[in-house]
C-alpha cells in the first residue's frame, strides 16, 4: 500500500521577493513608498502624529517591522530606530483607537489591484482564519470551530475579503469576529466609545459573518474594485450569502454542506412535471449515485443537477424560489484506500445555471488564493503577532498584514516577472487555474517522460516509480486546490 503523497509548499511571495538577487528590501519599499504616494494615502485616511516623529515614518517602520533584522535595511527606517523613535512609539501608534486602518488598507489595495492589470475572470473571495490565543487578558478572544482540525479552539477569528483574478490576488478588507461562546471582555474600557476601534469592537460582537461580508463587498464596490463572482467554501454556503450575492449582482460559486437545506427538484414523468423538495443527500441518491459523468480534460467525475432554492429570509416571508445549479463532484481515492468512499463527494452551488461543470471547478479553484494568503500572512507577514493586549493593536495588525502583502504585490509587479514569480503567479498567487494548469501539465509530462525514458538504462525499474511519484504530487496539488481531499470531505459529512 502506498503512503499518501504530501505536496511540498510552494515558494512564498515574501521569501521569493527577499531572496531575489540584487534586490534590497529598503530600496524597494523606499521607492515604492513614494511611487504610490503613501503620505497622501495616510493623510486621506486621517493619520496624524502625536509624537515628534512624522506619522508616515512610524507607519513605514511598522510596515517593515518584520524585516528590520535584514542586513539591507537602512535609509530613514534605520535612522528612525536610531533616533527618537523607539518601540514605545510604534506600539503607542498601534494602540491608538482613532486610526482608520481599514481606509488606509482600502486605498493601498486599490493600487495593488490596478498594478495587477486584471483581465478575464475576476472574483471576490471570502474566507476566515483562526489564530489560537490563550491569554485571559486578551480582549476579543472567544471559542471558534476550527474546520481544519474539526474541533473548537480559543482564539481570534479573522474574516477576510480578497480579490482574485488570473494574474494575482489582493486582500481587500478584514474584520475580527467574536463569537458568543467564552468571549473575553475588555480588561479596560476604550478611551472614547465613539472611536473607530470601539465601533469595530461592537460590530465584531454583534454582527454575523454574512452581514460583515455584505458590508465589505459594498465598500469594495464603492472603492471601484469590481468583480463578477463571489467564491467561498462550505462554511459560507448559506442562504444569507446567496441572497447577498444576488443583491450585489455577483454570480455565487459556493461549496455547500451536506445538511438539511431543501432544494426543489423537478422532473418530467408520465406526461406531467413532478416537483419534490429534497436535501443534497436525497438528491445524491436520486440523481447522482449511479449517473456520474466524466469532465473532459480532468480526472474527476461529476453530475450537474438544476434545482430551485427558496431564498425567503424566514418561514413567514413570501416564498422566493430561485433557479440554481448544483454540481456534484466525486473525490479521488487516496493512498489509504483503493476505492472512493461513500462520503467522498462534494457539492457546489452556482447562481448561474449556464455554467458548465468545468467552468464551476475552474472558478472555484480561484478561491485557493486566499488560502495561500493566510499561509503567507501567518508565516511571514506578522498576522496577529504583535505583542499587545489592546484591541486596537489587533485591528492594526490584521490590516498591516494585508498592507504588507499589497505592497509586495505592487513591488513584484514593478520588478517584472522573473521565472519563479511567473510560475508562482500561474500556479499559486492566482489560485491555480485548473483548466490551464492541467493542460500545461500534459505538455510538461510528455517532456519529462521522454527524458526519463532516456535514463531507463541507468534507472531500470525505478524510472516508472519516478514518473508515478511526480504524477502523484501534481494530482495532490489539484485535489488540494479544489478541497477534494478525503479529510475535508469527511469533515463535511459530519
Amino acid at each position: 500500500m502506498k503512503s499518501a503523497t504530501k505536496i511540498s509548499g510552494l515558494p512564498a511571495l515574501t521569501v521569493d521577493l527577499l531572496q531575489d538577487n540584487g534586490l534590497l528590501m529598503d530600496n524597494i519599499f523606499a521607492s515604492l513608498w513614494q511611487q504610490i504616494g503613501m503620505k497622501t494615502i495616510l493623510s486621506r485616511a486621517g493619520f496624524t502624529k502625536r509624537s515628534g516623529t512624522p506619522i508616515h515614518e512610524v507607519i513605514y517602520t511598522l510596515t517593515l517591522w518584520l524585516w528590520l533584522k535584514k542586513e539591507s535595511i537602512g535609509l530613514f527606517a534605520r535612522e528612525s530606530l536610531q533616533g527618537a523613535m523607539g518601540k514605545d512609539v510604534l506600539y503607542d501608534t498601534m494602540n491608538r483607537e482613532d486610526l482608520n486602518w481599514r481606509k488606509c488598507h482600502e486605498q493601498i489595495a486599490y493600487k495593488a489591484v490596478k498594478a495587477l492589470k486584471p483581465t478575464g475572470k475576476k472574483a471576490y473571495v471570502v474566507d476566515d482564519s483562526i489564530v489560537q490565543r490563550f491569554g485571559k487578558k486578551m480582549p476579543g478572544v472567544s471559542s471558534h470551530f476550527d474546520h481544519t482540525s474539526g474541533r473548537h479552539v480559543m482564539g481570534q477569528q479573522v474574516l477576510t475579503l480578497g480579490f482574485s483574478c488570473e494574474v494575482g490576488f489582493v486582500p481587500l478588507d478584514s474584520e475580527l469576529f467574536i463569537s458568543q461562546t467564552k468571549a473575553h471582555e475588555l480588561h479596560q474600557p476604550f478611551q472614547d466609545g465613539r472611536s473607530t476601534v470601539a465601533k469595530r469592537y461592537r460590530e465584531a460582537q454583534q454582527r454575523t459573518k454574512p452581514e460583515m461580508v455584505r458590508t465589505m463587498i459594498q465598500r469594495a464596490l464603492r472603492a471601484d474594485i469590481d468583480a463578477d463572482y463571489l467564491l467561498a467554501d462550505a462554511w459560507f454556503g448559506t442562504k444569507p450569502m446567496i441572497r447577498m450575492s444576488q443583491d450585489t449582482s455577483l454570480v455565487a460559486v459556493l461549496r455547500m454542506k451536506k445538511n438539511k437545506m431543501k432544494y426543489r427538484f423537478s422532473e418530467y414523468a408520465r406526461g406531467k412535471t413532478i416537483s419534490r423538495e429534497l436535501d443534497v443527500q436525497a438528491l445524491y441518491k436520486r440523481c447522482v449515485r449511479k449517473a456520474w459523468q466524466t469532465i473532459p480534460g480532468q480526472a474527476y467525475q461529476a453530475k450537474v443537477v438544476d434545482v430551485e432554492l427558496n431564498l425567503a429570509e424566514n418561514d413567514k416571508a413570501p416564498e422566493q424560489w430561485t433557479k440554481m445549479r448544483l454540481l456534484f463532484v466525486r473525490g479521488n481515492a487516496d493512498g489509504s484506500q483503493k476505492t472512493v468512499g461513500k462520503h467522498d463527494w462534494a457539492v457546489f452551488l452556482t447562481t448561474d445555471t449556464a455554467l458548465s461543470a468545468a467552468d464551476i471547478l475552474e472558478l472555484y479553484a480561484m478561491r485557493w488564493a486566499i488560502e495561500v494568503y493566510f499561509k503567507e500572512a501567518k508565516q511571514h507577514l506578522g498576522f496577529l503577532k504583535e505583542q499587545s493586549n489592546h484591541y486596537a493593536a489587533y485591528v492594526a495588525s490584521i490590516h498591516l498584514t494585508a498592507i504588507r502583502f499589497c505592497l509586495l504585490v505592487i513591488a513584484k509587479q514593478a520588478q517584472g516577472e522573473s521565472s519563479v514569480a511567473l510560475m508562482r503567479k500561474k500556479l499559486c498567487s492566482n489560485s491555480a487555474d485548473i483548466s490551464y494548469a492541467s493542460k500545461l501539465w500534459l505538455v510538461f509530462r510528455a517532456v519529462i517522460t521522454g527524458a526519463i525514458d532516456e535514463l531507463k538504462a541507468v534507472l531500470g525499474d525505478a524510472a516508472v516509480l519516478v514518473m508515478e511519484t511526480i504524477d502523484a504530487h501534481i494530482q495532490c496539488l489539484f485535489v488540494q486546490v479544489l478541497q477534494l481531499d478525503t479529510k475535508t470531505l469527511r469533515l463535511e459529512a459530519l
